[in-house]
């Protein structure tokens, strides 16, 4: 069918046509989405992040009762390593000057498009508090099953700040960065609330972790999110990249690099002590496991590295394979870190105090009680898309508690002498399957002992007595 219509229709015609294209090929996306809290240089202050598609400024406007205290940062161009370079604007912006206790009100954005109205409390900076924390690891996009439990938690201030040790999205360069995008919304609604502190995993380790780099805002600039410390109450926090030991092919030099922090952080809160008596660690990949999968922590004293990138986890023990450089477990033990916090399999399970696999506990009736070697904890049972770990049946003799619900743990630190540990069951509604109790008189480096790393010893075995409940323990 031919136009009959007249020149000047056409023209007309031309011209609207010309305009719809350009109204669509500037279609602009400025509203702040995936917003999040971190510690910033104390705990009285705080660093908002948070992503726009287009470039526009970056605000938070916050007060206690009405929004009338304003704060500007500024913006970097994250472009995602994919085949489409998705890009995207990651905002930051710095709170100081809070008020302990207070509970404050705030949005980000610009003046072309700001975000929900969101709340958080400002920490106390002093010593003489008891925080409490949630912890897990090895959560993702899909089957993120403790998080409606988490967000719920959370905005009813159950906790004062939320360590997620390692492996999020799976994986969050998924789809050119689609699904770390989704991801990072879907935790919105727990880490826009309370400090949202973070260490890397092995699924984050695409185009040398810049994901990871690129999305979180941690303390300190030694470690690029990788490795830094911070203060909380009574405790001081350290959070370590076990995969600098495992994709060795971006480079030697951040082991050594980690390494020589880590010696400078530790004799610092060493000295400390007196003030913040206790050290935990948190990083992704165990020194310890019971799981069959095979992984890294379930072998005990092999140095035979595997094909590829990835290499046994004794390299976070121990050291380097066959050097035997740069092993973790000694510093932790000479420097007396109290707790050691982990993740990767996906199943939990508590430690008694361990060194060298081999036990020390506190006294047969009270082993948490003054033990002689740190307590390790591991918690990546979150749920993500590769869903539960398995046990081996025939564990070793540092393997106190194991359980493979979905869940996630919880700390409060009462004093410099009492911290407290349960794990929640989300499986089972909530409901606690796991509690410890770790007292301590004393902080400080654990006694001089001689090391067998080195030896190839097995491990004592022990049997184990499974309970009505399915979970395990020792005899």
């Amino acid at each position: 069918m031919l136009c009959t219509c007249s020149p000047r229709g056409m023209v007309r015609f031309v011209v609207l046509w010309s305009v719809l294209q350009c109204c669509w090929a500037q279609v602009l996306y400025t509203r702040p989405e995936q917003i999040h809290l971190a510690l910033g240089g104390s705990s009285s202050e705080l660093v908002l992040t948070w992503s726009t598609f287009n470039a526009t400024d970056s605000v938070v406007e916050y007060g206690t009762t009405s929004l009338n205290l304003r704060a500007t940062g500024g913006s970097s161009l994250f472009v995602d390593g994919g085949s489409l370079h998705r890009p995207q604007y990651i905002h930051r912006v710095s709170l100081t000057g809070l008020q302990a206790g207070q509970r404050y009100m705030y949005h980000v954005g610009s003046a072309v498009a700001w975000s929900d109205l969101f709340f958080f409390t400002a920490l106390r900076s002093d010593a003489s508090w008891s925080p409490r924390v949630a912890l897990f690891g090895d959560m993702g996009n899909e089957n993120a099953q403790s998080l409606p439990r988490l967000q719920s938690e959370a905005q009813q201030g159950m906790y004062d700040a939320v360590l997620h040790v390692g492996d999020f999205a799976y994986d969050m360069n998924t789809d050119d960065g689609l699904v770390g995008d989704e991801f990072m919304r879907q935790i919105e609604a727990v880490a826009a609330y309370v400090p949202y502190m973070t260490c890397v995993g092995n699924h984050e380790n695409a185009y040398n972790f810049s994901h990871y780099k690129a999305r979180f805002s941690m303390p300190g600039d030694d470690g690029a999110n990788m490795f830094y410390s911070f203060d909380l109450g009574p405790v001081h926090f350290v959070g370590i990249a076990t995969e600098f030991y495992f994709y060795l092919q971006y480079g030697l030099f951040q082991v050594l690099h980690q390494y020589e922090w880590l010696q400078r952080d530790l004799e610092m809160a060493n000295q400390n002590r007196a003030e913040r008596p206790w050290i935990v660690t948190f990083g992704h990949r165990p020194m310890y496991c019971s799981d069959d999968d095979g992984d890294d922590c379930t072998h005990s004293e092999s140095i035979v590295s595997v094909p590829g990138p990835v290499w046994m986890c004794l390299q976070t023990r121990v050291g380097i394979p066959y050097l035997h450089l740069f092993g973790l477990e000694k510093l932790f033990y000479d420097h007396g870190v109290d707790l050691e916090l982990w993740a990767h399999e996906h199943s939990y399970e508590r430690l008694w105090p361990v060194y060298d696999r081999k036990v020390y506990n506190g006294s047969t009736k009270a082993p948490y009680t003054n033990p002689g070697a740190p307590v390790h904890i591991v918690s990546g049972s979150a749920g993500c898309s590769e869903r539960h770990d398995h046990f081996i049946n025939n564990t070793q003799a540092w393997s106190a508690f194991r359980n493979n619900d979905y869940g996630y743990t919880r700390m409060q630190v009462l004093n410099s002498s009492h911290l407290y540990l349960e794990q929640v069951s989300d499986d089972k509604g909530g409901q606690v399957v796991d509690s410890m109790w770790l007292i301590k008189d004393k902080h400080g480096p654990y006694p001089a002992r001689h090391s067998t790393a080195l030896l190839k010893s097995p491990f004592d075995r022990i049997p184990r007595r499974r309970g009505d409940d399915g979970n395990e323990s020792q005899l």
